[in-house]
């Protein structure tokens, strides 16, 4: 199966393995010469906290979730490194429910391989709290790879 299009999953809560997340999309990128849908995800209240920390005039013209993503650290760095691994990246960004959210666009961007990062839980971390790398596996419109933060 070809890889033409990778999305890449961030939310708020990955800076912390950005790196990894970056190293993994270009190992199966960089090969394949697919593209790389760079998503990031907000829920409502880290959205409108975006918006305000970001300094966006929300009179002069409408702001969206894509104009947020572009202009997130995380994602800046993140297609940053991808610029110089010579692939090819869009920035989208949604709000709403993380793993609803990635699905969605998965389908949207017609996705070959989407990537998701998480942490170790435990069963009942994945009952209590929900897990989004999980939902994602079973509901994505294709094979989902997990990058698991580095455990320190």
């Amino acid at each position: 199966m070809a890889i033409d299009t990778i999305l890449l999953a961030v939310g708020t809560g990955d800076t912390d393995r950005l790196e990894r997340l970056a190293e993994e999309t270009i190992d199966v990128a960089g090969p394949t010469g697919a593209e790389v849908v760079l998503l990031h995800v907000f829920t409502k209240e880290e959205y409108e906290k975006t918006i305000d920390r970001l300094e966006f005039d929300r009179e002069a013209s409408e702001v969206g979730p894509d104009d947020a993503a572009r202009r997130h650290s995380s994602t800046r760095q993140l297609a940053k490194a991808f610029d110089e691994a010579d692939i090819d990246v869009k920035i989208r960004g949604a709000v709403g429910d993380h793993g609803e959210q990635i699905v969605k666009v998965a389908g949207e961007v017609d996705a070959d391989r989407v990537l998701v990062g998480g942490r170790k839980r435990s069963p009942t971390g994945k009952a209590v709290f929900g897990s989004t790398a999980q939902e994602v596996m079973l509901s994505s419109p294709c094979p989902v790879t997990f990058v698991r933060a580095d455990s320190k």
